[in-house]
């Protein structure tokens, strides 16, 4: 059952909602910190898979009256997951599965700088001409790396928690199913963005609980151009999850027996700010590790490499404002995670499972992240599931 621990409010501070009370007591403070903030919508909501993040708390909702905080919606901008299925089943994958990975890691560029060797992007498409007008405006998001590689990166994966799985559901259906971003330009508009609203407080003298919650209010010089940056970062990255998808299944064609795609794709965010409308009030509404979930919703909320994934549709919960958790969320840092597990460690926990079992992933490994199913039994108020997929094939960057 949903387990909804309410942090009333201090002075000026607005209450803070989270679907749990599993949450560690730096990311309490951070949510406090949130709330504080004097353009804050009725609450700030916290999802099952709540933990600490960088200015803002990974797992919160942060829906605001006229302000947004680049920093909540952080650096990588757009991230979010795609999913189709496919008009296979079970038996229609072979024995040895290790082929399969290969071909999908030959074709789709990973790691952090990983890019295609020629442009995916003609010069006069809407998305290159959209990001040439950003840049006129902001040279200066040039100055954190190389804008132009833009073209090179759509279709690729990126390192970290970014990966591509098969996946088996219910009924034995195949799925495809990968997680991603806006990549390295999303990293500069928002890296860019970050500092231009801390510079924003030191100029007007505005004193913040964390210097990480700079903010760009509407009206403000530079509200507008952030707007229109992140929303253009927010469609690369959907494109770049659509053309990574359109690749990997022309390269399950090679291996496996003729197929088509039986569910249209679920192609969600889950880092992002958009304006919506709540309880009457047109708000931005800002999800940091968080998916829309208004009803009827379809989303994906992942597992790690070696537990359950979940397509579920929303319930539409207003005091969620339409949300619910985008995936296990981590209980370590990469760094503990390493320095706690081995490579037998990771073996174990990803047996039967065609996937990366070397030192490499070590910090991705299952038993670094919260359990999904007691995650999912936190949010019944949210979401209803419609799937339940156990991956078979895991590729990561």
């Amino acid at each position: 059952m949903p387990v909804v621990t309410l942090l009333a409010a201090k002075d000026q501070q607005k209450p803070v909602k989270i679907w749990t009370d599993e949450v560690e007591h730096e990311a309490l403070a951070q949510m406090r910190r949130v709330a504080s903030l004097p353009f804050i919508y009725k609450h700030v909501a916290g999802m099952p898979d709540i933990h600490l993040g960088r200015g803002a708390t990974v797992g919160s909702v942060i829906a605001t009256t006229d302000a947004v905080i680049p920093a909540a919606v952080g650096v990588d901008i757009g991230c979010g997951m795609n999913a189709v299925r496919l008009s296979l089943k079970a038996h229609d994958l072979p024995d040895n599965l290790y082929q399969i990975r290969n071909d999908i890691e030959r074709t789709i560029p990973l790691g952090a700088g990983g890019a295609h060797k020629s442009e995916q992007l003609a010069g006069g498409s809407v998305l290159a001409m959209g990001l040439s007008n950003i840049l006129e405006k902001h040279p200066g998001i040039s100055k954190h790396g190389n804008a132009r590689k833009f073209a090179k990166q759509l279709g690729t994966l990126g390192s970290g928690n970014h990966f591509i799985e098969l996946c088996l559901d219910e009924n034995d259906d195949v799925w495809v199913m990968l997680h991603s971003g806006s990549r390295g330009i999303g990293n500069m508009i928002g890296q860019y963005f970050i500092r231009l609203a801390r510079r924003e407080m030191e100029r007007h003298q505005i004193h913040l609980p964390d210097k990480e919650l700079g903010y760009l209010k509407e009206g403000s010089e530079h509200f507008d151009d952030y707007v229109e940056a992140v929303a253009w970062a927010q469609d690369y990255a959907m494109q770049n999850r659509e053309h990574m998808m359109n690749a990997v299944l022309r390269s399950l064609k090679h291996r496996l027996k003729k197929f088509t795609v039986t569910r249209e794709a679920i192609n969600c965010h889950h880092n992002f700010v958009e304006r919506e409308i709540h309880d009457g009030d047109r708000v931005w509404v800002t999800r940091k590790g968080a998916i829309r979930a208004r009803e009827g919703d379809l989303g994906i909320i992942p597992g790690s490499m070696g537990a359950r994934s979940y397509i579920i549709r929303g319930k539409g919960n207003a005091e969620s404002f339409c949300s619910c958790a985008h995936g296990a969320g981590r209980t370590m840092s990469r760094t503990a995670a390493r320095n706690s597990f081995t490579q037998k460690d990771l073996r174990e926990q990803t047996e039967g499972i065609e996937c990366r079992k070397d030192k490499g992933v070590i910090d991705e490994i299952p038993a670094a992240y919260k359990n999904i199913d007691r995650v999912m039994d936190l949010q019944t108020d949210l979401v209803e599931v419609v799937h339940t997929l156990r991956q078979v094939v895991n590729v990561k960057g």
